[in-house]
C-alpha cells in the first residue's frame, strides 16, 4: 500500500491532492504513519513502529490504522494495484 505519488504531505500534517484541491489534516500520528506509507513500509512494519513508539495495544493499533486506511482509500490517496501496474 502506499500514498500516490502526488499527494504533498507537510510536517505539520497537511495533505494536499492537488488533482481534486481537497487538503486533509492529520495528528502527529497519522503524519508519521503517511511517512512510513511514502517509504513503503509494510503494514507489520508500521505496526512495530508505532507499538515501539507508543503507548497502546495492538488490537487498538489494528482498528485505529485500519479505519485511517479506510478514510485514505475512501478519500483516494492511495495507489491500488492498477495504478502501480501501469
Amino acid at each position: 500500500m502506499k500514498l500516490k505519488k502526488n499527494i504533498a504531505v507537510s510536517e505539520a500534517g497537511l495533505l494536499f491532492n492537488p488533482v481534486t484541491g481537497e487538503s486533509f489534516s492529520v495528528n502527529p500520528i497519522g503524519t508519521e504513519i503517511l511517512n512510513l506509507l511514502r517509504e513503503e513500509k509494510t503494514d507489520e512494519q508500521i505496526r512495530s513502529a508505532i507499538l515501539a513508539k507508543y503507548s497502546t495495544d495492538n488490537p487498538t493499533f489494528e482498528k485505529d490504522y485500519q479505519d485511517f486506511i479506510g478514510i485514505l482509500s475512501h478519500n483516494n490517496l492511495l495507489e491500488n494495484h492498477e495504478e502501480t501496474k501501469a
